[in-house]
């Protein structure tokens, strides 16, 4: 196998992305699979298994930071796994059969759907005027409660489980397949749904994510094995580049994210949905 610093501008990009998507729970393989076809002209499904080891790589950095602060509701996370791992070992294995480009037409819309219901919730006209009401609400009727490391405490009731249950099998299918679906179904259904607090959502989500890409990850690693030595030695090359920059921006944007405004970081959240939404249909048309 033979080591190559041809990939390099990949370090500082892939910082970026890993930054961008823990700080908002977003899955960092939105980012890299069309990076990985479009830019270096990857095969989808060779573009999309390197997309899922990178992301394992800087959500694991990720899980790490949040689990020091204390920001994961096992419970819930384990809740969903149980729906999202099933799934995303069929969608590994059966995806082959739906071509990926109607799959990534349909992500593409709904992930713009989604960008737009989390701005709408959280529209400035809708805070202001439902805030007491939530607040009141969870100050003496919640199911959840959360201290993180700094002291803080967070209440909350998880609603519609089952709907959550459904978008957990979905986003796990999705990202068997495509790579991508789970992080941001999951930040949907906790954040603009059920206005659980944003960094209990977003290390929550990322445990759930991480556990369910190490799982799709064991059939891409194993069709990467079968590949020809070229293939392969491309793949170690563009990890060599990838894997320290998710693991260093994994770390930045978990403490970024306790920086910022939750009612901020909500509306950047979908911002950055509808604007994913626009790449990947803008890449279709490639």
């Amino acid at each position: 196998m033979e080591l190559s610093l041809e990939f390099w501008y990949l370090l500082p990009i892939s910082l970026m992305i890993a930054t961008i998507a823990m700080s908002t729970g977003v899955g960092g393989a939105v980012f890299f699979s069309p990076l990985f076809m479009l830019v270096l002209g990857l095969e989808p499904t060779v573009a999309i298994g390197t997309a899922l080891a990178t992301e394992l790589f800087g959500f694991t950095s990720g899980l790490i930071a949040y689990s020091r602060a204390r920001l994961i509701d096992y419970k819930l996370a384990m809740n969903l796994l149980l729906f999202s791992l099933p799934l995303a070992i069929l969608g590994t294995f059966y995806g082959s059969l739906i071509p990926s480009i109607i799959l990534k037409a349909i992500f593409a819309v709904g992930i713009i759907f989604i960008g737009y219901q989390i701005f709408s919730a959280w529209r400035k006209e809708e805070r202001e005027k439902k805030e007491t009401e939530y607040k009141n609400e969870f100050a003496d009727n919640f199911e959840s409660e959360l201290t993180d490391a700094k002291g803080n405490t967070y209440r909350y009731t998880v609603c519609n489980k089952n709907t959550g249950r459904l978008f957990a099998a979905i986003g796990g299918g999705f990202l068997g397949m495509i790579s991508v679906g789970l992080a941001e179904l999951q930040e949907y259904q906790l954040v603009a749904r059920c206005k659980v607090p944003t960094p209990v959502a977003v290390g929550t989500s990322i445990f759930v994510v991480v556990i369910t890409v190490l799982v799709a990850s064991i059939g891409h690693f194993y069709a990467f094995s079968q590949e020809s030595p070229e293939t392969v030695n491309q793949v170690v090359n563009l990890l060599l580049f990838t894997a320290p920059g998710v693991i260093a921006g994994g770390q930045i944007g978990a403490k970024l994210q306790s920086l910022l405004p939750e009612d901020k970081m909500k509306v950047g959240i979908s911002v950055l949905f509808v604007l994913i939404g626009i790449f990947m249909l803008f890449t279709l048309l490639k």
